[in-house]
């Protein structure tokens, strides 16, 4: 499938639904503390997302029950979210979609439950700080497969490995288009296959784990963990190349 070029009008749709998106995420973010559920939190978010306009987009996508990725400690993405009682000391990933005016925004961010450890500090600052390293990193013209081999580089350079098996995507009229962008370089060669261009949108979105980075699929059929049991973070940004850059859509 052939990767999309936008139209400035185009990019200022889709950052329009990311600025949904953000706003949900700094809302949800001011209010999580100890003893709020995965459930509230969800219908919170749902709430939200609709007083500004949108639609939840990731609510009935694929059979997805919930308008918000609610994913705690072990797993790292697409948690469901469930009665599940926040404690002192967890962390979350809240992974947020939005459709307005038919067209899609996404990020999500790792949060800490009250007071937690150096070690769960450092694990989710390695999630943002990747994404940001490969933000900045972006030029037109470049590999996609490169931008994949830097975020690799990164995490491992900072103790961690990506999950295998999911990667960011391409963004606009669809939640998820094309291209794929793993956070690892698939092969030995990064300079080949499909490149960056002025106008392109995509989510880039590390996932981390601490160990290993094979993917195992729980119960519900959704929550991904990593098969070594420990901890994972994930953070995302919509993005558009706009003047040979990376420009940020998803915040306030």
């Amino acid at each position: 499938m052939a990767i999309a070029i936008r139209k400035a009008s185009e990019i200022q749709s889709i950052a329009a639904a990311s600025k949904i998106v953000a706003k949900t995420l700094n809302h949800l973010k001011a209010q999580l503390k100890p003893g709020i559920t995965l459930k509230e939190i969800d219908d919170m978010g749902e709430k939200f997302i609709r007083s500004c306009g949108g639609k939840p987009s990731f609510k009935g996508l694929y059979g997805f029950s919930g308008s918000v990725c609610t994913s705690v400690n072990e797993v790292i993405i697409h948690g469901v979210p469930n009665e599940y009682t926040l404690k002192e000391g967890d962390i979350v990933g809240l992974d947020i979609g939005v459709e307005f005016n038919g067209w899609f925004g996404d990020a999500a961010i790792t949060c800490g439950i009250g007071n937690i450890s150096e070690e769960d500090e450092r694990l989710i600052a390695c999630s943002k700080d990747a994404l940001y390293f490969a933000i900045s990193q972006i030029k037109a013209g470049m590999h996609f497969k490169e931008l994949s081999g830097l975020l690799e580089d990164f995490i491992l350079d900072y103790g961690y490995v990506p999950l295998l098996g999911f990667c960011g995507h391409g963004i606009g009229r669809k939640p998820h288009e094309a291209p794929e962008i793993p956070n690892y370089l698939e092969g030995k060669k990064a300079k080949q296959g499909d490149k960056i261009k002025e106008g392109m949108v995509f989510c880039i979105e590390p996932m981390i784990c601490q160990k290993e980075g094979q993917p195992k699929i729980l119960e519900d059929q959704w929550s991904v963990v990593s098969s070594d049991g420990m901890r994972g973070s994930h953070y995302e940004h919509t993005v558009a190349v706009i003047n040979g850059k990376a420009e940020i859509l998803s915040k306030e």
